[in-house]
């Protein structure tokens, strides 16, 4: 996917303008969440997502997602990786009643 084919996705599920992300060769976070949910594309270079046993590769053109809580794992790759990052607060809805 092209950069302004990214943002028009954004823009029309309400996420806020992406962030440009750089991270270095080989970096590997393990098990982890996130209160909030991603829509990345991958710029240059290689990350490497698992969710549930299951490993994704993205490439330059790729756009990954990752849901609000969402259990996982990164591998940034052998050449690190660069992309543009988009966070939309996960607001839990509750079912109060005003008085």
């Amino acid at each position: 996917m092209k950069q302004d084919q990214f943002l028009e996705k954004l823009l029309a599920a309400d996420f806020p303008v992406p962030e440009l992300v750089e991270l270095s060769v080989g970096k590997f976070l393990d098990m982890h969440s996130y209160p909030y949910e991603i829509q990345a594309l991958v710029l240059e270079g290689q990350v490497d997502i698992t969710i549930g046993g299951i490993k994704t590769t993205f490439l330059p053109g790729d756009i990954f997602h990752l849901l609000p809580n969402q259990i996982h794992t990164i591998n940034y790759g052998a050449k690190g990786v660069k992309y543009l990052e988009s966070k939309k607060l996960f607001v839990a809805q509750n079912n109060l009643q005003p008085n």
